[in-house]
């Protein structure tokens, strides 16, 4: 049995044909004579069950059709495919201009826009396309095909629908109408515009689309006077397609708004912008397990700490749903609250974990936490149950680093073991989720090997005194995993470390007494002549005279003075006070308080942040005007 019952003449259509009544010639000058009238053959029972099995294998295959859409173009394809042409030879589609989500109170008066319209054009080649086999319809057919382009009839695109009026009184009767009928005939020309009309000898059905609670459109289905006219079953039929594609529209209005919002938090969750700290190049991927799950509990982050140094963190919650997502957004801001505080990575893991059970006792995560130091060309790594980096040496080789797994975030009462290793300049980082190694394919540590090797077989493409350009290898990487091997969220952050040179780094120890603001000021002014920056030794040696006065002011132990030659010269100066400055603006009277003043009128950049032993200001200032 086929999906669609056939409905051109020569075969039974949904809508029987009825039957004429027949009448006797009368000759020519005979006198009208009174002759009794024919009785109308009683209806074959066995026709009219197969017109009615007909009917409904059509609207179940029909409504099967309408379902399998998700989205709302689909689901609106699906009622004109459905229909056109096996219960009408066109069909033309409003919906509500914009759409109303879920409560959304109504607005009166709204619009309908035309949303699609499909129907039959008849072509010249009356062949099957494929056998060439000649096709025979009755009173000269051809060949019938769907064109979606093809005008249906004359339509207005937009139609305000007012409150009172004849259309708006079909809608809210919820019930299809025929064409001909009083109510349609006054409602169809504001659906199709004030001069226009159903073309001469078609006929017409007009069911609104009402969705759980409001109407949200309208469907127009036609037929040719060539063909049977609808019946009163018919309109049962189009009631039942109207539901279905009503219920489907509203599922999908519904499904859109969740998919825009799952979208818009996971946004928000993971950085938009990835920072460019001085010495390292950072670049990140994220690929959500689906498409229909687009939320997820992987994250990654750059964080630049003071020193220039820059924390790596990347992390997995268990789960790919809003709670993962809302509970990997609270992770992140913890371990972004706790870097400003520059803890070491294993205390930060420590805190991270408190968080955890605080959240609940099924809140299990799993983090890497590193931090990089361009000066020292080092980095510091603490790992909570995460897989492990994979560092990409310059000459291409690709190491996986050593590093104590330990357990999952969420666990509570373990403790977390940090390494030190090296961070040659030219190699680059990377971080990863399990869910670019691992998958129903294979385990974990094959997918790390299978990475590795990646690694090392990309670098060697350019050559071995060439790193792979960064966004490229980002891109590479994720073309280890096969067609369906992909079963949960991907984070990736790549980082290549430059590092900086020791020649453009210059540190000194200043004791806390008066002399130190003229001793800084000397060291100072001889970097800038090593470095041929001369120029700027007048707002450099102020600015420093004035953030080592305020240091020395309130220390106990050596303050500490860092020069950095990068892009820019950056100024650091430490010391044991944990109280941070505040910019403030000074009285007349005020013998101090202008000095943060003048480093934020002189400098492009500056800032103060707490240590664990005290705390670091700095200011940038460029070395080319």
């Amino acid at each position: 049995m086929t999906e669609h019952p056939p409905s051109h003449e020569g075969r039974q259509p949904l809508a029987a044909r009825p039957q004429e009544r027949t009448r006797p010639r009368q000759e020519a000058g005979a006198s009208a004579v009174p002759q009794p009238a024919v009785p109308a053959p009683a209806p074959d029972p066995v026709a009219t069950a197969r017109r009615e099995g007909d009917r409904l294998r059509f609207v179940g295959a029909a409504t099967r059709r309408i379902a399998r859409g998700i989205d709302l173009d689909e689901i609106v394809l699906g009622l004109c495919r459905a229909t056109v042409p096996t219960f009408s030879d066109a069909i033309l589609v409003y919906l509500r201009d914009p759409l109303p989500v879920g409560d959304e109170r109504p607005v009166s008066p709204f619009v309908l826009r035309l949303r699609r319209t499909d129907r039959l054009r008849l072509t010249d080649d009356d062949t099957e396309g494929s056998g060439g086999i000649p096709l025979q319809f009755s009173e000269g057919l051809r060949l019938p095909i769907l064109d979606p382009q093809s005008d249906v009839m004359p339509a207005a695109e937009l139609c305000e629908v007012r409150s009172g009026g004849a259309l708006s009184e079909v809608l809210r009767g919820v019930r299809p109408v025929f064409g001909d009928s009083a109510a349609a005939r006054a409602a169809l020309p504001e659906l199709l515009g004030a001069d226009r009309a159903v073309p001469s000898g078609h006929r017409a059905i007009l069911a609104p689309l009402r969705g759980r609670r409001r109407v949200i459109g309208a469907a127009v289905f036609l037929r040719r006077p060539d063909r049977a006219a609808f019946e009163p079953n018919d309109l049962l039929v189009a009631a039942q397609l109207a539901t279905h594609t009503a219920l489907g529209i509203d599922k999908a209005v519904l499904y859109g708004r969740e998919a825009y919002i799952a979208d818009e938090l996971q946004r928000t969750m993971l950085p938009e912008n990835l920072p460019q700290p001085t010495g390292v190049r950072l670049a990140s991927r994220y690929l959500p397990a689906a498409e229909t799950a687009r939320v997820g509990g992987d994250w990654y982050d750059a964080i630049p700490l003071p020193g220039s140094r820059v924390a790596l963190v990347v992390g997995d919650v268990m789960g790919h749903s809003m709670t993962s997502a809302a509970i990997m957004g609270q992770l992140r801001t913890t371990a972004q609250t706790l870097a400003g505080l520059d803890l070491p990575p294993q205390e930060v893991l420590h805190h991270l974990d408190e968080q955890a059970q605080r959240l609940g006792t099924d809140r299990m995560a799993t983090c890497l936490y590193a931090v990089y130091d361009p000066v020292s060309h080092r980095i510091t790594i603490a790992n909570a149950g995460h897989p492990p980096p994979i560092l990409l040496h310059l000459g291409g080789r690709a190491e996986v680093l050593r590093v104590p797994p330990g357990a999952p975030i969420g666990v509570g009462g373990v403790d977390f073991e940090a390494v030190e290793l090296d961070a040659p300049a030219g190699a680059t980082l990377l971080l990863y989720t399990d869910g670019l190694v691992e998958s129903r394919l294979r385990d974990v540590w094959t997918g790390i090997e299978q990475l590795r090797e990646r690694l090392a077989a990309t670098a060697q493409l350019t050559g071995p005194d060439h790193s792979p350009p960064l966004e490229a290898l980002c891109d590479d990487v994720l073309d280890v995993l096969g067609p369906g091997d992909r079963d949960d969220d991907i984070a990736l952050l790549a980082a290549r470390f430059d590092g900086i040179a020791p020649s453009d780094v210059a540190y000194w120890f200043l004791e806390p007494e008066d002399a130190a603001p003229g001793r800084a000021r000397r060291l100072a002014r001889r970097a800038l002549a090593r470095w041929d920056l001369e120029e700027l030794s007048d707002s450099v040696e102020l600015l420093i005279s004035e953030v080592v006065t305020n240091a020395v002011r309130y220390a106990e132990r050596p303050v500490t003075l860092r020069l950095l030659r990068t892009d820019v010269l950056r100024c650091e100066v430490g010391d044991d006070s944990p109280q941070l400055p505040r910019q403030r603006r000074a009285r007349d009277t005020d013998e101090g308080g202008r000095g943060l003043f003048l480093v934020n009128r002189l400098a492009r950049r500056w800032g103060a942040t707490r240590l664990s032993t005290g705390k670091v200001v700095w200011f940038e200032i460029p070395t080319r005007a």
